[in-house]
């Protein structure tokens, strides 16, 4: 039974973030109208960088694709980490109301690393 929950959890959190690169490249989201002045700002830096959005889109969609599979399920987790450290001070310090899905995400992704902690003693030994 825990292996069903944490494949149906890792596949919706593999299509979100699959969805969330795929929109920095296809624009398909509308940007939400009561958008806070900061992240507004935080918003418009990033789009100055012209290489940063297309490379978190791009971090995005691999790790949320290896995310999905119990296979490559710890090396998404790995890669998808930076992002949602980004991801957690954004909405920590510009958009707190998206605070709690970016939590529970970051708990997620956690979980799973957790749970793939022997895949990664190779690394740190």
């Amino acid at each position: 039974m825990k292996n069903k929950i944490l494949f149906v959890v890792c596949l919706l959190f593999g299509l979100m973030f699959i969805n969330a690169g795929l929109n920095k490249f296809l624009n398909y989201m509308p940007v939400p109208k009561d958008m806070p002045e900061s992240m507004m700002k935080v918003m418009t830096a990033f789009m100055t960088v012209s290489w940063l959005m297309p490379l978190v889109g791009f971090i995005e969609i691999v790790g949320g694709i290896l995310f999905i599979p119990k296979k490559t399920r710890a090396l998404g987790a790995i890669i998808i980490l930076p992002v949602m450290a980004g991801v957690m001070l954004t909405n920590i310090f510009n958009a707190p109301s998206g605070l709690p899905i970016a939590a529970v995400m970051l708990i997620i992704n956690i979980w799973v690393i957790i749970e793939n902690r022997e895949k990664y003693l190779p690394m740190v030994k």
